[in-house]
């Protein structure tokens, strides 16, 4: 049973990660909504922003810099690591 469980943890930590860089590499792109990829990265955008939007509210701004992007990363790959460590004893 906990092989599953770590399975689903790894998955849906990957499907996170991969949504978070999706919408890192967007931001340099220019979509509006005529295009075909605005499908995409607005349920992209909905996936994430509940990730972000805690973490912009405690990270200080830093001009045009968004962190919370990265921030996310390092606590998503830490909270995946210690969940796994925990269930796997």
């Amino acid at each position: 049973m906990e092989a599953y469980l770590v399975q689903f943890v790894t998955i849906l930590s990957t499907v996170l990660y991969i949504a978070l860089l999706i919408r890192v590499f967007s931001s340099w792109l220019n979509v509006g909504p005529t295009s075909p990829l605005f499908p995409i990265l607005n349920i992209v955008y909905q996936v994430t922003e509940p990730i972000l939007a805690p973490i912009r509210r405690v990270l200080p701004r830093l001009g045009m810099l968004d962190l919370s992007p990265m921030v996310a990363l390092l606590l998503l790959t830490f909270i995946r690591s210690a969940f796994v460590r925990i269930i796997t004893g």
